[in-house]
This record gives C-alpha cells, structure tokens and sequence, in this order.
C-alpha cells in the first residue's frame, strides 16, 4: 500500500510540475543587444547557423544576433552610400543566401535588393537597383521582401503599392500593380504614406501582403500578380510586418500589437483569434518564426532612429508565447493528469485484488 500511494505522489507531482510550464512560458523574455545607433527596422531567423540576423535603419550592415545577445557583424558595405537602410530583410536557407532591401537616405529614388553568402565570408552576390520598368524611372519606396522556393524574390514598394520580382540571377521586373491596392480609400493617419508593407510567402504558391495605411491584408497569387483582399473578423491596426509559423498560422506585427490569425480555406477570409499589446514606446516593426516554431518580434525604436539626432546603444528582441495556445496545453494536461490517476487507481485496485486473493489461496493451503 505505501509503495502504491509513493508511486502516485511521484507521479502526481512529475505531472503537476509539468502543467507549470505553459504559465511560466507565457512570460515575456526579452533578448537585449547593444549596438551603437543601430535602430533595426527588420530582422529573420537563420536556421543554419541558429541566430538573427536583423539590418540597421542608419547603416548598410548586417549584424547576427545569438538567443544571448551576443553580435557579430557579418556583412558591412562599404561600396553602398554610408546612410543606406538595410530595411526588409529575409534568410533563403534553400539557396544559402540572405536578401536585404536597401534604401539610400540620400537617394531614396535608388532603392535596391542585396543578396549575400549565408555562410562565412558572405560575400555580396549581387545588388540590383528597383525601378518601375513600364515609366523607365527609378522608384523609392522599397520596404520588405521575400523569397520563394525557386530563389525568386519579392519585395513591397510601400510608396507607389506594387510589388517587384527579382530572379535568382538579380534581374527585377515590376511583378503586381493590382488595383486592388490602391482602390481602397485610405484613413487620415501617421501612416497615410505608407502603403503595401510586410510580405510572406506561402508554400502553397501565393504571397501574403499587409497594407499599413488601410490595415488589410491581400493574398497574391506568385505566378501571375493577380490578388484579392483578404476579409478578416476585426481590422488590424496599421499592420508592418509578417510572417507565417509551420502550422499555417499567420503573425502580424504592428507597433501595437502582434496579431495571431489562421485560415480555413486558404486565405479567402481569416480569423484572428489572439491579439498580444506590445510595448508601444520601442516601437515594433518585424516579426519572424525562430527554432520550435517560437515567434520573436524585434523592438528596433525605428521611430527615434528616423530622427537623426538621437542616440541609443540596446535594442530587444521579443519572445512571444500564444496564451491561447498555452491554454490548450493546459487542457491536454489536465487529461493527461486524469488518465494517470485512472491508470493508477486501477492499478491500485488490481493489485489489492491480486494480494487478497494470494491470501485466500495461503488460507486454504
């Protein structure tokens, strides 16, 4: 008897410990960095070596950000005007390459898309200057990017709401003018100016768009352009930028807040279900998926690094833990702490029968 209630206690206390997880994950936990004036404005998680790698907003640099915080500079270009942006910024783990966006504050007309070696000495691969092809002029504007599984790349002009295509060789050509960007009317805010914003793909063969000006949310289909607005259950609040988790799962960060939204029928309407406030004074602008499928948003204080006379040497990255999903664990404990304790009283049952009947037996011996 003292041995079966020992068991239990053991494993009661095993199972219990175990249901104190979920709580203490959904704590906020915050990578903190250093680097003089770097204000981030976006970063990605590279599977392949297993850190971030987030740009500057006042440098043409790419810096690797381990889950300690330790920096490594691995990219800095010396042949690009000093003051570029290293904006959009996305890891193409299938061709081996990182994809920034880069916008010359002195030239914003000469915006362009840098591909570099991911591995060790990341030589630069090609840089190719972004222009509207149809009126032969250069176009400014260019914000995020992404790539798909053949090396093609897309990136947002958030100015004049199109969408380039630059192919694995560097050649870009004007890839979406949907009028369905522009025929939206657009509200009275801070972010009138801002336009087609955070772009993912989706391995199904389209690409996701957030609009920050109108706060929608397009579904585009990769090989043609064609895209049609995405009707959700509540507006978004000036939407930045976005990302999609392994199960489907689409993030979008905002200065406010990080939105958790899914879809039933790939992306004609989605719902979002969970809605996380962040930190409005660092002002939020990336998210993106690290290992464990775990979501990170990165705390760049983007709207101080525009101006420039400020100063500031630590920026965050942020570890984000769905409560809701964390509930759901919850409940899964809860039936596991059940089955353990049927199992153990059946156990228990079965043994007290076993015993009574050996003493039955050593009774009529």
């Amino acid at each position: 008897m003292c041995f079966t209630m020992t068991m239990f206690m053991l494993l009661l206390t095993t199972v219990l410990s175990f249901f104190q997880v979920p709580s203490l994950a959904s704590s906020p936990h915050l990578i903190n960095f250093r680097s003089p004036n770097l204000y981030p404005e976006s970063f990605s998680w590279d599977p392949t070596a297993k850190h971030f790698i987030v740009g500057s907003l006042r440098y043409p640099t790419l810096l690797s950000v381990s889950d300690a915080g330790v920096i490594n500079t691995l990219a800095s270009e010396d042949s690009i005007p000093a003051n570029s942006s290293f904006l959009g910024i996305t890891v193409d783990v299938v061709h081996s390459r990182v994809l920034a966006v880069v916008h010359p504050r002195s030239q914003p007309s000469n915006c362009a898309l840098a591909a570099y070696d991911l591995r060790s000495p990341h030589h630069r691969l090609f840089l190719t200057i972004l222009h509207d092809a149809a009126s032969t002029t250069f176009a400014s504007g260019a914000n995020d990017v992404t790539v798909d599984f053949s090396g093609n790349a897309f990136v947002t002009n958030s100015a004049s709401n199109f969408i380039w295509k630059v192919d694995p060789e560097g050649k870009a050509s004007v890839f979406s003018k949907s009028k369905i960007f522009t025929k939206t009317p657009v509200p009275d805010t801070p972010y009138s100016s801002c336009g087609l914003n955070g772009i993912a793909y989706c391995s199904k063969g389209y690409l996701l768009v957030a609009q920050s000006n109108t706060g929608n949310l397009y579904k585009v289909d990769s090989e043609d352009g064609t895209a049609r607005k995405i009707q959700l259950n509540r507006e978004l609040n000036a939407p930045d930028g976005i990302a999609i988790r392994i199960d489907g799962v689409l993030l979008v960060v905002s200065q406010y807040k990080l939105y958790f939204i899914k879809s039933d029928n790939s992306w004609s309407d989605g719902v979002v279900y969970e809605e996380t406030v962040l930190d409005t004074g660092r002002f939020a602008t990336s998210v993106t998926v690290g290992a464990e499928d775990r979501v990170y948003v990165l705390y760049g204080h983007v709207n101080e690094g525009i101006m420039g006379n400020s100063q500031r040497g630590e920026f965050s990255i942020l570890d984000v833990r769905s409560e809701d999903e964390s509930g759901d664990k919850a409940v899964w404990i809860y039936v596991l702490v059940g089955f353990g304790f049927a199992y153990l009283l059946v156990w228990r049952i079965r043994f007290q029968t076993r015993q009574l009947f050996t003493n039955m037996n050593e009774k009529n011996a």
